[in-house]
């Protein structure tokens, strides 16, 4: 079962993936978006390499996601993609405009054939002001479009405010 996981910062939801992860009785392995392109990014970095269980694997993948779950997904897995909207950012700022949307479509083409349980994490961008600046406008709309594409190939979606989850779209076969 694949899904979805919105919220905004601090709201719970990697900490919700990381529950639904434990009790999946799968082996766990964490694609992590993030850079560490300066100080604080570093240091939230060590912290999550710190707070994860030692058996869990990490991949550090902040752009190729698509090839990532393909390499690594499998009946037994349960993956856990921390988080889209740095994967976006991410792909955003690289020099060749054409990743963008060569990535998002490798992603959208292959998750619902990917095997095992795949959890999304995402930050919800839409609920804010419209940002001034037309790369923060981009980044907005980029990520809207993705989650409402992933939202129809994910049997489950959930919202997280406040460490309280919200089911959006439900699975038929998991409660």
């Amino acid at each position: 079962m694949h899904e979805l996981i919105l919220g905004g910062a601090r709201s719970g939801k990697s900490r919700l993936a990381e529950q639904r992860a434990r009790m999946s009785n799968r082996r766990v392995l964490t694609i992590a978006t993030a850079q560490a392109l300066d100080e604080e990014m570093t240091a939230r970095i060590a912290k999550h390499r710190a707070d994860r269980p030692a058996d869990w694997q990490v991949i550090e993948e902040p752009l190729a996601l698509a090839e990532a779950l393909n390499q690594t997904c499998a009946a037994d897995t349960c993956v856990i993609v921390d988080c889209l909207t740095l994967w976006l950012s991410n792909l955003l700022l690289q020099d060749n405009p054409q990743r963008l949307q060569q990535e998002v479509d490798a992603l959208l083409a292959g998750i619902s054939t990917l095997p095992g349980q795949v959890l999304l994490v995402s930050n919800e961008t839409g609920l804010g002001v419209i940002p001034m600046g037309q790369l923060s406008r981009d980044f907005v709309d980029q990520a809207g479009w993705l989650h409402q594409a992933l939202a129809e190939r994910c049997q489950r979606v959930t919202f997280c405010v406040a460490g309280l989850t919200m089911t959006l779209k439900p699975s038929k076969d998991h409660p």
